[in-house]
């Protein structure tokens, strides 16, 4: 083996290790902040709660806004990337087909943009939280650390600016309001939404409902 060969094997071997041990610190601590965060010119406000301190609105929410199927994949919806990437294709607006727990992935991991390093990365660290986290956990990180507003991160201090109350009491309504943001939360209003950002909030609405009836997410209240 070739002195290259063998310093890129160390460099890979280095950052297989590095990442695991990054990945098990997470499982148990609370992440104290993410590269979005940091780069955000506006600042940051959040505020970490734990999964069992938030409304299962809000988790029944997420799930009907951004990944019906979270508890039964893998991490990755293979259906979803096949639709996205035939829409994408056709032209306009570009579609993700990301899951909660890529998405979990990159905002703690990672940083935002595309690229298919970037994306490589994403699968490895979405590979691993799945290995390693297990459902309930990467849905308490994805609601801390998910961007809710403009410097605002996590759906506790996203509930204190929208509603003026904690993310442990929110009716089904303002949960799905806030879950509508989530795609866009530099673009999208909670509060008064108008639009598609108005009628998205209230198909969520409907649809904690249908999360809960067919036990969507019956990996996290089992």
């Amino acid at each position: 083996m070739t002195r290259v060969a063998m310093f890129l094997a160390k460099i890979v071997v280095g950052f297989i290790l590095f990442s695991l041990l990054w990945v098990v610190l997470y499982r148990f601590v609370p992440v104290p902040v993410t590269a979005t965060m940091l780069m955000d010119p506006n600042g940051i406000t959040k505020d970490w709660e734990s999964l069992s301190n938030i409304d299962r609105n809000m988790v029944d929410a997420a799930i009907a806004g951004e990944d019906g199927k979270f508890c039964s994949h893998n991490g990755f919806d293979q259906e979803a990337i096949e639709k996205a990437i035939e829409h994408n294709a056709r032209g306009g607006r570009i579609r993700g087909g990301s899951t909660i727990s890529q998405q979990t992935a990159k905002n703690v991991f990672l940083w935002q943009g595309g690229g298919y390093f970037r994306k490589g990365l994403e699968a490895w660290f979405t590979f691993l939280i799945e290995n390693l986290w297990g459902k309930r956990r990467i849905m308490e990180v994805y609601l801390n650390v998910a961007e809710t507003g403009i410097g605002t991160y996590g759906v506790e201090a996203g509930a204190q600016r929208y509603f003026k109350r904690s993310a442990a009491r929110l009716t089904p309504l303002e949960a799905a309001r806030i879950a509508a943001v989530l795609p866009l939360p530099k673009e999208r209003a909670a509060i008064s939404p108008s639009g598609f950002t108005r009628r998205h909030g209230n198909t969520i609405a409907r649809r904690i409902g249908i999360v809960r009836r067919d036990g969507l997410d019956s990996c996290i209240y089992e």
